[in-house]
């Protein structure tokens, strides 16, 4: 069998098909490298960028010439979107119809586009994210704006190129006697590199053009003092001018806008939020279920009822509060949480010269357009003196025949032929072949005088714009004058007031404070390290002696041990058995339902095994004291200025050096010149000056308060002032872990030296049980008392109706237990 040979190698290095025609060989990475380029500036050049120009990308472009040649003018009748986008993409766009629809589309929508371009008939879609119609039921012409884009397109003002298959020409940019690159702004994603740019007010870019033109040399900060910022058609509320100022100066940056929304009082004493205008590009739709889902999963609590009322005149979402709700903190949740805050991204990048992507300044594109404006100026007045030329050339023939008209019919009935006229005028007169023709075809009646004097002084009309065209190609300065006539013949006839409000300062990141009302609230923790934050009014009043309702589920065998009221943006400061302090905003703790048991401390404290919280104080209650005094379970005292806890860390400070047998249990604050008095468990209790006890650093280990029997410990301590005991305000209440309690007149207990053993303050039975805790009150004040059994059983008072008895006694009932063997665990005063 003979070897066949499969190619025939030829000189040139390729080889040949069985055709005969030349294969090259080519590297993949070669190919795939030159392929990918193409289609890389096939889609930033032809696709997604908008040129400098005339703001527009080349489907845009097609669609407005299209519509401009079929004559859609703004006085025109509509026609079917269908015959526009069947012309655009016949002649100039090889593409699908829906890009070319879509594109229309967007021109026609007034919350698209600061100025629409394209004026709709029909549905062209809405903000709730619905799509338009199909293009064989909409129609379209003109908007009169627009046609200031195409305005002197026939007087050679920008250059043409052949379309896709060559059959017709298209331009390559348009007049565009608009600055519209920035009026409606632009989006597009190409290869490698993206576009963002916003819309702005006309007459505020015709303004900042005028400024340019006069003051080429103006800064960013010059500019602005025309264009304030970006001009949305939805409205909005724009922040921070130096955040649009460094977007203006750098081509990039990040401008915060919000919704404008009003918190309106309705008859009924409710609020309700109203918004009116939202941000840009936002779907409202999506907003409002985003909205009513965060309702719904409680992330956003206090609305009662969320309504859309828009309508043709404009957007209203009505957001209903309930009664408890605090308006502002929910609308700032509102701006954190949903689309009613948006920031827009600007990245102005666009083509120079048809061709060049470049990131721009204000100031460049404002220059780029001047200077796209000065070349179609200076085309159109060569033009039209090109025009005025010829006709004055011809003028001057027609003039020239007039004066010597005998003779001209003389010559022209003497030739045998149109032709042979034309020659002989030619020869004996020295006029051209167009004035000939023109004379030839003049009529009889011309030869009027009237006529005759018509042709005069159209020439001299002629020949004196002839001077005045050629005066302004002559002159930079009268190309860059009749620009700013125009741009203000622009601006009269089309500008409108700002929409979008600039607001100059900034706005700061929401920081918990804004988001949660600043209410008063009780928190609640448990010996086992549980706690939890609940509104104030969670606990009803009783009276005296009630079974009260279930405050907490807790594990078995915890107690709840600290009940504090306070607001939920104080400072929180946890002083825990071991010494040690930590801070907190009451707001940190999840606020959680009565019968809730809580979160674990240790989820918010870095607490060390067997560590427990003694003392919940809040920072804003110490305002007007000085000092805080620290007492363990064994005694010991010490004061230590507050301000030493202005700057708690996060891991924790050391408030008390503390013997491995002791545990801190009580904090209170102080003013220095207070009497301090200690309660134990067994009924002693000591009254001393607080001067007895010198001021001390953080970690010291502080002295003896009390002296203690053995097994006795101490279970309560207070600060009181020796002012209001002279005014027998002051008292102590003790409750006993059976249920008694009464309060003592302070004045009773007299003062002694710190360290004595004190004196009886209950007489502590096998009916009372041991001392649960102490409390100095002052009498004058409406509180209540919250106490908190072991098992979690709470019941509040009237502080009032606990009795006010002697030293010595045991108290009255003032709480019954609903299980047997339950014991109080502990109590608060609110």
């Amino acid at each position: 069998m003979s070897k066949q040979n499969p190619e025939a190698v030829l000189p040139g290095g390729g080889a040949a098909d069985s055709a005969g025609e030349r294969i090259v060989p080519i590297h993949l990475v070669d190919e795939m490298k030159t392929s990918y380029l193409d289609y890389a500036m096939s889609v930033i050049v032809a696709r997604a960028l908008p040129d400098v120009r005339d703001g527009l990308k080349p489907v845009h472009r097609r669609v407005l010439y299209s519509m401009w040649k079929l004559g859609l003018k703004h006085g025109a009748k509509f026609r079917k979107s269908a015959h526009v986008v069947g012309d655009v993409m016949a002649k100039y766009h090889p593409h699908g119809d829906a890009s070319i629809y879509d594109s229309l589309v967007r021109m026609a929508q007034d919350f698209s586009m600061r100025s629409p371009m394209v004026n709709g008939q029909g549905n062209f879609g809405s903000m709730d994210g619905d799509s338009a119609a199909a293009m064989r039921y909409t129609e379209a012409k003109l908007q009169h704006v627009a046609e200031e884009m195409l305005l002197d397109i026939e007087k050679d003002t920008v250059d043409f190129g052949p379309n896709y298959d060559g059959s017709t020409k298209e331009p390559r940019v348009l007049p565009s006697k608009l600055p519209h690159l920035l009026l409606n702004g632009s989006m597009g994603i190409a290869v490698g590199m993206a576009t963002n740019i916003p819309p702005h007010n006309l007459g505020e870019l015709c303004d900042a053009v005028t400024h340019i033109i006069d003051n080429p040399s103006t800064t960013i900060e010059g500019l602005m003092d025309f264009v304030q910022g970006p001009d949305f058609p939805t409205g909005g509320i724009i922040y921070d001018k130096k955040d649009i100022l460094t977007m203006y100066a750098t081509g990039r940056g990040g401008v915060v806008l919000r919704a404008k929304a009003e918190i309106v009082e309705a008859k009924s004493g409710l609020f309700k939020i109203v918004v009116k205008e939202i941000p840009y590009q936002v779907n409202k739709a999506n907003l409002i279920e985003k909205i009513a889902r965060l309702v719904q999963e409680k992330k956003i609590i206090g609305i009662k009822d969320l309504r859309d009322e828009s309508n043709k005149d404009g957007v209203r979402i009505v957001i209903e509060l309930k009664k408890s709700a605090y308006p502002k903190k929910v609308l700032n949740k509102l701006y954190k949480m949903t689309d009613l805050q948006t920031t827009f991204h600007m990245n102005m990048i666009a083509l120079v010269d048809g061709i060049q992507p470049r990131l721009m300044t204000l100031k460049s594109v404002l220059e780029e357009y001047v200077k796209h404006r000065q070349i179609v100026v200076r085309r159109r007045t060569a033009f039209d003196l090109r025009k005025a030329e010829e006709r004055a050339h011809i003028l001057e023939g027609l003039s020239k025949a007039l004066d010597k008209i005998d003779q001209v019919i003389s010559v022209i009935r003497a030739s045998k032929d149109k032709e042979e006229a034309k020659q002989n005028l030619m020869k004996k007169f020295k006029f051209t072949e167009r004035q000939v023709v023109a004379i030839l075809d003049m009529r009889l009646q011309q030869l009027a005088n009237l006529e005759r004097k018509k042709i005069e002084d159209e020439l001299k009309e002629k020949l004196a714009l002839i001077k005045e065209l050629q005066g302004i190609l002559a002159s930079e300065k009268k190309i860059l004058g009749i620009i700013k006539d125009e741009v203000s013949d622009v601006r009269a006839k089309f500008a409108n007031p700002r929409r979008t409000k600039v607001v100059a300062r900034g706005i700061k990141e929401f920081t918990i404070e804004d988001l949660v009302p600043n209410e008063p609230t009780i928190i609640m923790a448990t010996r086992d390290g549980y706690i939890k934050r609940m509104p104030i009014d969670t606990f009803k009043t009783q009276a005296r002696g009630g079974k009260g309702v279930i405050g907490l589920t807790t594990k078995e065998e915890d107690v709840v041990e600290h009940l504090r009221t306070t607001n939920t943006h104080d400072s929180l400061l946890f002083f825990t058995t071991r010494g040690r302090v930590f801070q907190l905003h009451a707001y940190e703790i999840p606020e959680a339902s009565r019968t809730a048991k809580g979160q674990a401390l240790v989820n918010f404290l870095q607490l060390a095994p067997h560590e427990k919280v003694a003392a919940i104080l809040s920072m804003e209650d110490m305002t007007k004291y000085e000092y805080l005094v620290m007492v363990t379970k064994k005694g010991v005292i010490k004061k230590t200025k507050i301000s030493d806890f202005k700057n708690v860390r996060r891991s924790g400070l050391i408030a008390l050096k503390i013997k491995s047998e002791d545990m801190l249990e009580w904090v209170r604050p102080s003013g220095g010149k207070d009497d301090i008095v200690l309660v134990t468990q067994f009924g002693q209790a000591i009254r001393f000056k607080e001067a007895d006890v010198r001021a001390m650093g953080r970690t010291a280990a502080g002295v003896r308060g009390i002296k203690l029997k053995s097994e006795d410990d101490v279970i309560g301590m207070g600060v009181v002032s020796p002012a209001l005991v002279k005014k027998k305000v002051m008292e102590l209440l003790v409750v006993s872990e059976n249920g008694l309690g009464k309060r003592t007149k302070i004045s009773e207990y007299k003062v002694q030296g710190r360290g004595g053993s004190g004196i009886k303050t209950m007489n502590v039975t096998d009916k009372t049980g041991r001392i649960m805790s102490a409390r100095v009150i002052n009498n004058t004040e409406p509180n209540d008392l919250l106490i908190i059994s072991k098992n979690g059983q709470v019941v509040r008072i009237p502080l009032k109706t606990v009795s006010t008895l002697g030293r010595a006694t045991q108290g009255v009932r003032i709480m019954r237990f609903k299980k047997s063997g339950d014991i109080v665990a502990g109590i608060t005063v609110l």
